[in-house]
């Protein structure tokens, strides 16, 4: 079992922070490069190390340049370029590259359809350097003749524009979370109580402002805090019960405080979606009782009835507890009068991991150093599995992949307690088809199957490329099923219930990838799968070790797909699992 007590990553406001902060940066400067037509490998060179830097488990602007060169994929360029953001704030070098390359390109590129090349095309020949002015010339045909714009390439192009237009101001869940939990561990000190509440306790994948509670007899010195936070950098609104701030991250945080006799039925109230909430008071309605943050009250006499708890009001309620990744007004009101709510599925529940990478493809730590990480988490078991040959830029080979079969058999006298699984991800083919024959895929452990390119073909066409992949009786799970990126590409266009079927048909697993711009199967799709009687894997797809605390972010999206341990194969004891990846 995986032990809890060292699942929850690095503390708010130290290591993990100021890497996403320079892992941005060069990931910034590969997209420039890519846009300025630089070579291929140096714009890889430059992605690897977004990544490494990213997954180091170190504050990288506190290393000095020895400590630097030691991270995988970051040479002495690169190290020199960190230096440079230690001591001004800045990359010399990035800042010349952003003068060199137009804002107006730099803001298409923020389409998630559209790539570098074609945006610096839109602006040197049509001049347009803004989102609404792409918007506006491709309904007006001014695209058309353009060599490498075709109808499809501005259908495309339009499904990113709306795509990026309704993720607006919404941050991932993993920002969202950081950003809170320095929040409540600020304020925890100066309060009762003090908790996340809204959509991100509800652990939906992307947040539109954060919601905050606390107890107070006297809200005045928690508000001053809060507003006296280094993070924040405007007050919108202050008042005795609420304030709201907008933080360097651009998000808004909304505090609320209530008096502490109050904590439960304020947390109820401001959890559970507009939809929920409005059962829940319909619900108090027909039984003579008033539902606010204050309390549930009488309605014919004023008088309190229960605020204590969260269980003392669904109780008086006639419900049971329902958990919050729940409460979406999606069915959880009537199977908790029917008591038929399910155990959700929680990280503790998980054995071990079936999709993670190393530095022998696109991971940026060791095997080694992979494996001893997974060891360290308590896991029953772990799987590696490296991409394969027909992902070209990962120059995976037969000889490579059966080195390191070798090298995890060898380890395996190292780990006497954890089972080491050795396994591949696969490339989905157009046509459906997988890398290596038969024989070959035969002596993996475990084989992920995934969509990496074409992401735009037709649903018919899509759907058979799933259904063939599915039906591959080597293929045991198809990792991150949809290969959306959250904000920057849209999911596959497939027919889920026939993809879903043929999953149930052939025993295939459905991976719920934790990356938080992924958290892909989505909760929606999850919840059809399982009505199909599918399997699911809750994997990490880790390329370095500190990903593996994603997985609280796939697990929130599971509980949101109403899924138990017995529908998660990874909570399975090691023998159940092996067997049921046999077919037995």
């Amino acid at each position: 079992m995986i032990n809890p007590a060292v699942t929850t990553g690095p503390s708010i406001g130290s290591m993990g922070r100021p890497n996403d902060d320079v892992a941005a940066l060069f990931q910034e400067f590969a997209d420039l490069l890519s846009i300025t037509g630089e070579a291929a490998y140096k714009v890889r060179a430059y992605e690897k190390a977004a990544r490494a830097i990213g997954g180091h488990p170190d504050d990288v602007t506190a290393l000095d340049l020895k400590g630097l060169r030691t991270i995988p994929n970051v040479g002495e360029a690169i190290a020199e370029k960190i230096l440079d953001y230690q001591q001004t704030g800045t990359i010399r070098q990035l800042e010349a590259l952003r003068e060199r390359i137009p804002t107006g390109v730099r803001a298409l590129t923020a389409i998630p359809t559209l790539g570098p090349k074609k945006a610096m095309v839109l602006y040197e020949e049509l001049g347009i350097s803004s989102v609404e002015e792409l918007a506006e010339a491709i309904p007006a045909g001014r695209l058309t003749g353009l060599k490498g714009f075709g109808a499809k390439t501005e259908e495309n192009i339009l499904h990113g524009i709306e795509l990026l237009r309704s993720q607006g101001e919404r941050a991932l869940i993993d920002v969202a979370t950081e950003l809170a939990a320095e929040i409540v561990a600020e304020l925890s000190p100066l309060a009762g109580r003090c908790a996340v509440a809204g959509s991100l306790r509800r652990c939906r994948e992307t947040i539109g402002d954060i919601d905050i509670l606390a107890t107070a007899d006297d809200s005045g010195p928690l508000m001053a805090a809060f507003t006296a936070l280094p993070l924040v950098t405007e007050v919108i609104g202050s008042g005795e019960t609420k304030t709201s701030v907008r933080t360097v991250k651009g998000i808004q945080v909304d505090l609320r405080v209530v008096p502490p006799e109050s904590w439960g039925a304020a947390l109820q109230y401001f959890t559970g979606s507009k939809a929920h909430n409005v059962r829940t008071r319909e619900i108090a309605v027909r039984a003579g009782l008033k539902l606010s943050e204050y309390g549930l009250f009488s309605v014919e006499t004023g008088e309190l009835i229960v605020s204590a708890t969260e269980e003392d009001v669904y109780a008086r309620l006639g419900l049971p507890w329902i958990p919050p990744p729940l409460r979406e007004d999606e069915g959880e009101i009537e199977a908790a009068l029917r008591g038929e709510l399910p155990r959700l599925v929680e990280l503790t529940d998980l054995r071990g991991d079936l999709h993670t990478h190393t530095d022998l493809t696109d991971g940026v730590a060791s095997l080694e150093d992979m494996v001893a990480a997974a060891a360290a988490r308590g896991n029953e078991y772990y799987a590696i599995t490296d991409h394969a040959p027909n992902l070209f830029m990962q120059r995976m080979t037969d000889e490579k992949m059966l080195a390191q079969r070798e090298a995890v058999h060898a380890l395996q006298e190292r780990y006497p307690k954890m089972a080491l699984l050795h396994g591949t991800e696969l490339n989905i083919d157009p046509d459906g088809e997988v890398d290596w024959p038969a024989e070959f895929l035969a002596g993996f452990d475990v084989c992920v199957a995934s969509v990496h390119s074409h992401f735009t073909q037709d649903r018919a066409a899509m759907t058979r490329r799933l259904v063939r992949a599915v039906e591959n009786p080597h293929v045991h799970i198809i990792g991150h099923p949809t290969a959306r990126s959250i904000g920057r590409r849209a999911p596959v266009d497939a027919d889920w219930e026939a993809v879903f079927a043929a999953c149930a048909r052939s025993r295939t697993i459905l991976e719920i990838d934790a990356f938080p711009d992924r958290l892909d199967l989505p909760a929606d799709l999850i919840r059809h799968a399982r009505r199909h009687g599918v399997k699911f894997a809750i994997d990490s797809d880790a390329h370095a070790p500190g990903h593996f605390d994603n997985l609280r972010y796939a697990v929130g999206t599971a509980q949101r797909g109403w899924l138990t341990p017995d529908d998660v194969v990874n909570t399975w004891p090691l023998d159940r699992l092996r067997a049921y990846l046999r077919g037995d």
